[in-house]
């Protein structure tokens, strides 16, 4: 049954890797897998918890003699939900961050944007759209912000060409800014919930490979594009059918959304509490913020209709429902015990985290950012500092403690490394539905230009962990 749910996972795998192929949307090959796993899982419970937890078991029957009954019992109230609880923390904040985004985006707060962007000078609009692209991602979820810049930059260029490059390099954008920080991506999420990093080191690491990995492909995507772009600029949306806010209202929301989430890791510091929950509470007071502005406007059924956040719909549920699919897969993988012998043949016969970041990289390229990230982080347990001692090799091991290089090795690696090829990540499989764009024509024109800038960020990487 082990090989069985390690073919269903591969079999997964490659279905995802090849969803822009085959149709199929990769977030219901991720609940596929999900949830036959621990079905699969639970029909031969008994020799998995005999095999991987046989004293908690023992301690849960209290005397009592086995069953088929208990020990599903103890599989759902000691396994199964552990790891419902931790993607529950992870799809949570997603839930969090897209509804505030679309709840600033609804009401005009970054059509600032539009307005800095105004020009036809290929260099100062690609500068500005990725530089607001790459701010944006850094605090707001990374496939949302990506789909509101590729939105605004489609409404401007008029030439197919032009918007590929530039599309691309939003994406790019998009993902390098997510990567350095704990609140951008969900990969870097979950490494701050499962105390691998903590938010000031993650970021102060990270902050120079993320820029170096977006600024040096940019300059090259640069070089592709005339001096005059063929732009369009129209007048702004008008928004007194949903809200009438003014200026300065705007710029309260905007201060109420970006600046409650920079609060976020603080909030996590003082109470422990996990971070979706004071995401949670930064959308409940923009929500009342919203409502408070735009009151004259309540009793309309437009109005009401507008006050709820689009993140809700179809379009970002497949995303949270991914991520949801994955880490159960993940989950039960781990509790099979193939992961353990993964990671020990890794640390036998590679013993480099260079080597596995670069592999990492250039696999998110294939299969998908995410899926890669969270494989790679369930291979090792965060070591505590007092083990270190223990182990003969403790230089190897001091990489897997909190703060350790390996996390965030893995968590540029994959962010950086997906956006080789448009379908290692959602924001690439947008911009490839948006502007029609061939995986072919993107191999040729693109990823060398970012192979060199990940190549270059993992350098810069390396340089300061052996300052």
């Amino acid at each position: 049954m082990t090989l069985l749910i390690v073919l269903l996972l591969i079999l997964g795998y490659l279905l995802i890797a090849t969803g822009h192929l085959t149709g199929v949307n990769k977030a219901a090959i991720a609940m596929f897998i999900g949830t036959v796993g621990w079905v699969v899982y639970v029909c031969w419970g008994s020799d998995f918890v005999m095999s991987q937890h046989p004293r908690d078991y023992a301690e849960f029957l209290a005397g009592d003699e086995p069953s088929s009954g208990a020990v599903k019992y103890f599989i759902y109230d000691g396994i199964f939900l552990k790891y419902v609880g931790k993607a529950a923390n992870i799809v949570m904040f997603l839930l969090a961050t897209m509804s505030i985004i679309e709840i600033l985006n609804n009401n005009g707060c970054f059509d600032f944007i539009v307005e800095w962007i105004r020009t036809r000078n290929s260099k100062r609009l690609l500068w500005t759209i990725t530089l607001a692209t790459f701010i944006i991602s850094a605090n707001l979820d990374n496939l949302t912000t990506t789909t509101m810049m590729l939105v605004i930059m489609h409404q401007i260029v008029h030439s197919r060409r032009q918007r590929m490059l530039i599309g691309a390099a939003i994406v790019l954008a998009a993902n390098c800014g997510g990567c350095f920080t704990v609140i951008g991506d969900p990969t870097g999420l979950i490494l701050w919930g499962d105390g691998a990093v903590t938010a000031t080191s993650f970021s102060q690491a990270l902050a120079l490979p993320a820029l170096i990995a977006w600024i040096v492909p940019t300059i090259l995507i640069n070089r592709q594009l005339p001096d005059r772009l063929d732009t369009e600029w129209t007048a702004p949306p008008y928004r007194g059918d949903d809200t009438r806010l003014n200026r300065w209202q705007r710029i309260m929301m905007l201060f109420v959304g970006i600046g409650g989430l920079w609060f976020i890791p603080t909030f996590h510091n003082i109470t422990k509490l996990s971070p979706f929950l004071g995401a949670l509470c930064v959308l409940s007071v923009l929500w009342v913020v919203n409502e408070l502005f735009n009151r004259k406007l309540l009793a309309s059924d437009q109005m009401a209709q507008k006050r709820v956040p689009l993140s809700l719909q179809y379009g970002a549920m497949q995303q949270i429902l991914f991520v949801m699919g994955i880490m159960l897969a993940m989950g039960v993988m781990l509790e099979t015990g193939v992961i353990g012998n993964i990671s020990s043949w890794i640390d036998y016969n590679i013993h480099n985290v260079w080597v596995v970041g670069l592999v990492s990289g250039l696999l998110s390229a294939v299969v998908d950012t995410f899926t890669v990230a969270i494989t790679n982080i369930s291979l090792y347990p965060i070591v505590e500092d007092a083990q270190i001692s223990q182990w003969v090799d403790s230089d190897y091991m001091s990489l897997f403690t909190q703060n350790g290089l390996y996390w965030k090795v893995i968590a540029f690696a994959t962010a950086s490394g997906g956006c080789l090829l448009s379908v290692g990540t959602t924001s690439g499989l947008a911009l490839m539905r948006m502007e029609h764009i061939r995986l072919g024509w993107y191999l040729r024109n693109l990823t060398p230009k970012i192979l060199v800038g990940f190549l270059l960020g993992l350098a810069v990487l390396w340089i300061e962990s052996i300052i």
